[in-house]
């Protein structure tokens, strides 16, 4: 029987959206005090969810549903988009997204060259001692046995078990049949020289890591995703009906100054804009980082995770915060990496997997879509009842100010 812990009003579809332009800048991870990532935020604005409904219908970008919720939490009114389908109906729900890795060699101003298609003997081990193949070999891409809150999700990718655990009340008595997908491929590395001013390289001696690591200013660089690299991969099957994942090495970002120790560092981000065309178009950046982070896939794990259950960024939410990421002030979206983002205040319990390569990854521990708009007295939809998918958040979220959890 389905268990019913908010007034929902759910369609499902699979969509295509009208949205403009946005960026989302969300991992982080800490190895030294001195090198905290942080996050940074840039919410689209204006989302007519009604005209998503609408304009969601040619099936011409990723598949995504819709649904409306009156939350307990507050008693107010929400809507979004999530990648996928609906977890809320019976029937055969399983999708495929069509996903491309980007593998971006980064050429920096000042001679430094940041490969992830190169093997890497500093920072890594033969046999697994080349980036892009390991993230190809991790369990963003391939299937693990999951188990979260004591209860098994099943064999699958990482963000696939996320969902399924997020929606468990609601999916588990359909047994194996709600799965949502990336269907991944890879592109030849593409090669972008930095212009002078936006990169700078800091060798591994001046931030005693194994290997150097490379600054870039976002703003130099997500003007160029969007308006040029994307564009110019048309042909290789990028485009609104597909997910980019552009991979960087051992390279983060900054906003503005590229001094990695001023504005730094945005390890990566999730976005959303419109085309030419009029139709969306989301993506992410990202550092698989192995030297001054070191955290390898946990970058990835954060920024897939919210763009499945925030691909527009315009999925709005009661106010939360005092976790993760959000300390002193108070946000109102469903980012589900970042009430849990490593290197701040609150303890997580990221999650490590060690693979048939014999490498071990890094997952960041996610919230569930319970915890932001559940009151205290509703249960969780997800997996062991708990409100993240390792059993972090065991109440909800708290009303911001002052924020927290139950």
């Amino acid at each position: 029987m389905k268990r019913t812990v908010l007034s929902l009003i759910l369609s499902a579809a699979v969509l295509s959206a009208i949205a403009a332009p946005v960026a989302f800048a969300q991992s982080a991870g800490q190895q030294r005090p001195r090198l905290r990532g942080y996050f940074k935020v840039k919410p689209l604005t204006g989302t007519d969810h009604e005209a998503l409904k609408t304009a969601l219908s040619s099936g011409t970008t990723i598949p995504l549903w819709t649904y409306t919720l009156v939350a307990t939490k507050d008693g107010n009114p929400y809507a979004g988009e999530m990648v996928g389908r609906s977890p809320f109906f019976h029937g055969f729900r399983t999708t495929s997204i069509n996903t491309v890795i980007v593998p971006v060699i980064l050429k920096m101003p000042d001679g430094g060259v940041f490969d992830p298609t190169a093997t890497d003997t500093r920072c890594l081990s033969a046999p697994n001692d080349v980036p892009l193949s390991l993230i190809q070999q991790s369990p963003m891409v391939q299937s693990a046995s999951f188990t979260m809150n004591g209860v098994n999700v099943g064999s699958t990718p990482y963000f696939d078990a996320f969902q399924r655990a997020a929606f468990w009340s609601n999916i588990s008595s359909a047994g194996n049949s709600y799965h949502t997908l990336l269907n991944v491929t890879t592109l030849a590395a593409v090669t972008v020289n930095v212009p002078l001013g936006s990169g700078q390289t800091y060798s591994a001696a001046s931030l005693s890591t194994c290997g150097p690591e490379g600054v870039m200013d976002i703003n130099y660089w997500d003007p160029y995703v969007q308006g040029t690299l994307i564009p110019s991969l048309s042909g290789d099957g990028v485009g609104p009906n597909s997910f980019p994942i552009f991979v960087f090495y051992n390279v983060v970002m900054a906003d503005g100054d590229t001094n990695i120790f001023v504005n730094c560092c945005i390890l990566g981000y999730h976005g959303a804009f419109t085309n030419g065309s009029g139709l969306l178009q989301t993506y992410s950046p990202l550092d698989f980082d192995t030297s001054a982070f070191n955290d390898n896939t946990s970058v990835m794990s954060h920024e897939i995770g919210e763009w499945m259950d925030d691909p527009t960024g315009g999925n709005a939410t009661p106010n939360w915060g005092g976790e993760g990421q959000v300390v002193g002030t108070c946000q109102g979206n469903l980012e589900v990496g970042d009430p849990l983002s490593p290197g701040f205040g609150t303890a997580t319990s990221p999650y490590s997997v060690t693979m048939s390569n014999g490498f071990t990854y890094t997952l960041q521990e996610l919230a569930f879509f319970s915890w932001y708009f559940n009151s205290t007295t509703t249960p969780s939809l997800g997996a062991g009842g708990k409100f993240s998918d390792h059993a972090t958040f065991k109440g909800a979220s708290k009303a911001c100010p002052p924020g927290g959890t139950n």
